[in-house]
């Protein structure tokens, strides 16, 4: 396993000055956002997929700091009633761009679709009530395998091994059971980016989670979350309330090692590596209570020395 950094995460700095920090930090494999939910302040997909001299200069960025592009991220929403072909086909571009720049993995999200051919949003269910909830989940399901069939399929041709789903709510498939039928369904081109953050959260133990899925981990971000029990004893951990005001949540998410101790963390990179996991930990800064660039220096030098072990 190696340290690597989730550009987005300084995304005020320039793509050289992304990489020039991750260089000093000591990580190795390079995560960068081609759009989707991400505003790809470091990558201008259809400028690199038109012209081959920018590729080969975009990839001797890396090459010249001893780096290597460990995935493209695409954190798109297919399926969504409104963006969801639009999403799709940024996916299949992102798919191509990787193919090109010989990169084997993307990360992204299932998607979800609305509720029904005029919605505006997605609609995701996650209370087994009522019924009609229930059978809407299903056709929801009956949408989204035959889509993920054919990009898992698509990626394969393309020389991308690995669709990473970030567990993420809101999404179809956001934990163990949810990623466990869809790559049931689709086959082991779909596993996990295991982000323990969002797992924090909604309860769910992170070294479980690598327990269960053994070799369907094909990603891992670094992320913390802390839980505020007062706030959580009175909004529990389903809480609309927005994430601009951190002092006003029932949880909000941290620079690896401010929630959790080394404890949890020596034994989360144990389990990954019994699971045998060989690959890239992806610093993802998204603390607001410090500068990014602070935030990423303090992740790494926390997690270098139980890399190291």
């Amino acid at each position: 396993m190696e340290l690597g950094l989730y550009t987005d995460s300084v995304k005020h700095l320039s793509f050289e000055g992304a990489l020039d920090l991750a260089a000093e930090i000591g990580a190795r494999g390079i995560e960068i956002a081609v759009g989707g939910q991400s505003s790809a302040p470091h990558l201008r997909i259809h400028d690199l997929l038109s012209d081959a001299a920018r590729r080969k200069a975009f990839a001797d960025a890396f090459s010249s700091r001893g780096l290597r592009i460990a995935a493209l991220n695409c954190s798109a929403w297919p399926l969504h009633p409104v963006l969801g072909e639009e999403h799709t086909e940024l996916i299949r571009a992102t798919i191509r761009l990787a193919s090109e720049l010989e990169v084997s993995k993307i990360v992204t999200m299932s998607g979800n679709p609305g509720d029904g051919p005029h919605g505006s949003t997605v609609n995701w269910i996650w209370y087994p009530w009522p019924p009609d909830a229930v059978a809407l989940l299903e056709r929801q399901w009956q949408e989204a395998i035959p889509l993920w069939r054919d990009l898992g399929a698509y990626a394969l041709v393309n020389g991308v091994e690995r669709i990473a789903f970030e567990l993420h709510p809101l999404h179809l498939v956001y934990n163990v059971p949810t990623l466990q039928r869809m790559r049931e369904a689709v086959g082991p081109v779909i596993g996990a980016n295991v982000d323990p953050s969002h797992m924090f959260w909604q309860q769910m133990d992170p070294v479980a989670v690598i327990a269960a899925l053994g070799p369907a981990v094909h990603h891992v971000h670094l992320k913390d979350t802390q839980l505020v029990p007062d706030q959580v004893a009175i909004a529990g951990v389903l809480d609309q309330r927005p994430f601009a005001d951190p002092t006003q949540r029932a949880w909000v998410f941290r620079t690896v090692g401010r929630a959790h101790d080394r404890a949890f963390w020596t034994a989360f990179i144990g389990a990954l590596r019994t699971a045998r996991y060989d690959d890239v930990l992806s610093i993802e800064n998204e603390d607001r209570s410090q500068p990014p660039e602070e935030g990423v220096r303090e992740a790494a030098a926390f997690i270098t020395p139980l890399l190291s072990r």
